[in-house]
């Protein structure tokens, strides 16, 4: 069951709830934030990327999961980047006056990762890392790609991931989510000289 509002009260806000037999979710975003978030997944460690997520893309974010974190965690945190991407497309509206891209390099200590994000209706996710690469102690780093594509295919984006270098499991985790939020922000930002849909083909 999936329910959705799109509120349009000084932000770009979306509001959606999913329930299925694994998870149910309530999700607010606020794409015009400060940073804000109160997140609540049952899974310690991606309640803390999902906030470094939210302060770094200045999003501002509440989420509550109830999943069933006892078979694993693999159904939260993919349910969970559904409704983000979701929610975010929703919020977006018709994407008049966007930037629609982004790129970040974000450095985490030994780690560099790129990402980079198109936001044009055509989703794919190009991820890239090692085989092999480390997880981070309490959640795998398998897991980390299973977000973004959830999030890539419903927010109907374009989103490439590259694991540069690294070697800190936690780091490298850290890493794509920091740079996820800050090219997420930047292809989300409404830039003043873009007029009407930035496509030659007007549409997104």
């Amino acid at each position: 069951m999936i329910a959705g509002r799109n509120f349009d009260m000084g932000g770009r806000i979306s509001e959606r709830k999913r329930k299925t037999a694994e998870t149910e979710i309530d999700l607010r975003i606020n794409l015009d934030g400060s940073g804000v978030s109160a997140i609540a997944s049952g899974i310690p460690f991606f309640d803390h990327m999902l906030t470094l997520f939210s302060k770094h893309g200045l999003f501002d974010l509440t989420l509550r999961v109830q999943g069933d974190i006892e078979v694993d965690f693999h159904h939260t945190i993919e349910d969970t980047g559904i409704v983000l991407g979701e929610c975010m497309k929703e919020a977006l509206g018709t994407k008049e006056g966007i930037r629609r891209y982004g790129c970040a390099h974000l450095p985490m200590d030994e780690t560099l990762v790129r990402v980079v994000v198109d936001l044009s209706n055509r989703p794919h996710l190009e991820f890239r890392a090692p085989a092999g690469t480390p997880s981070a102690p309490n959640m795998p780093f398998s897991l980390v790609e299973e977000f973004c594509r959830a999030v890539a295919n419903n927010l109907r984006a374009n989103i490439h991931v590259e694991l540069l270098y690294g070697r800190d499991g936690h780091h490298i985790a850290e890493a794509v989510f920091k740079g996820l939020a800050k090219a997420l922000r930047e292809a989300c930002e409404k830039d003043e000289r873009v007029k009407g849909i930035p496509s030659t083909k007007e549409a997104l």
